[in-house]
């Protein structure tokens, strides 16, 4: 953390002393919001919840952000290691069946330290939930801390991650951090009430005018894993948010035509497991509220 180069961004900075790289963060975790979130695939919610924490800050910018308060705003209080480690084993008692780290990846440094405080106490499994733009020797560090990954895979095309998420170099870096992932963790794996336990779970927005590079992602997902055990969650919650209303392609929700096109392909290419979305997830009551102080 004297020289941050946690993320592709590389920005190098000393974030203990307080010098802010691409993230805008310190090195102590900055948290806008810990709860039961009900609203995760039903194999990380389940009943009870899952016990998200979100993270402040973010290694992309994505135009369209629905989490753009602390993404690109940056809200949220600043918190010590310790506290984190409250939060967790707060949720645990909560009932939750995870913890899961929503965008940790500029605090992973921290988040391993905050588990190494409570690993004795900490009984139910760790969800890191992220941009998919990680490098995969950060991945491999979280080895023996993360049950479950829960990455996006955002684009294949350097042009469009460029354009929307000012990172031409994300589907360079979503790959191999996604076999990183799979390497770690495996496939998905169940308890008998099918809560999940271990492995990763690929999530995949659906951009509206944008389906063929939702092919794209699907293709490359069929021809380098294995269909058979492969849990792909196509999501079409897509809101125009933050500055998407700039960009006249993305000004508008998806149709049910655009979904359907890319949930067929999917099943076309032999990806037979995973999650679906009604339509009705595109609305702003499932947009979490995010808070400067905890």
């Amino acid at each position: 953390m004297q020289g941050c180069t946690l993320c592709p961004r590389n920005c190098n900075v000393s974030r203990k002393n307080n010098n802010f790289g691409f993230c805008k963060s310190s090195y102590l975790p900055k948290v806008s919001r810990f709860s039961l979130h009900m609203w995760e695939e039903p194999c990380i919610s389940g009943k009870n919840g899952s016990g998200t924490v979100f993270f402040s800050g973010c290694s992309l910018k994505c135009v369209f952000c629905q989490n753009y308060e602390i993404s690109h705003q940056n809200k949220g209080e600043i918190i010590s290691i310790e506290r984190l480690s409250e939060i967790f084993l707060q949720l645990q008692n909560m009932g939750a069946h995870n913890i899961n780290l929503v965008n940790p990846t500029h605090f992973s440094e921290g988040i391993k330290e905050a588990l190494d405080l409570i690993k004795e106490k900490l009984e139910i499994p760790v969800v890191w939930n992220s941009s998919g733009y990680e490098k995969p020797e950060v991945i491999r560090s979280l080895s023996g801390y993360v049950d479950i990954f829960l990455p996006d895979f955002k684009y294949v095309t350097a042009e469009i991650s460029r354009k929307y998420s000012g990172a031409e170099d994300y589907f360079e870096y979503a790959k191999k951090a996604l076999r990183e992932m799979i390497e770690i963790a495996g496939y998905p794996q169940f308890s008998p009430d099918g809560m999940m336990t271990k492995g990763v779970l690929i999530r995949h927005l659906v951009l509206p005018s944008h389906i063929r590079e939702s092919f794209k992602v699907i293709d490359f997902l069929s021809e380098n894993f294995d269909t058979e055990k492969l849990y792909l969650s196509l999501m079409c919650q897509y809101l125009p948010s933050y500055r998407a209303c700039e960009y006249k392609e993305i000004s508008r929700k998806l149709t049910t035509l655009e979904y359907r096109k890319v949930t067929d392909y999917a099943v076309g290419c032999g990806i037979k497991n995973g999650f679906l979305q009604e339509r009705n997830s595109a609305a702003q009551e499932y947009i979490p509220q995010f808070f400067d102080k905890l």
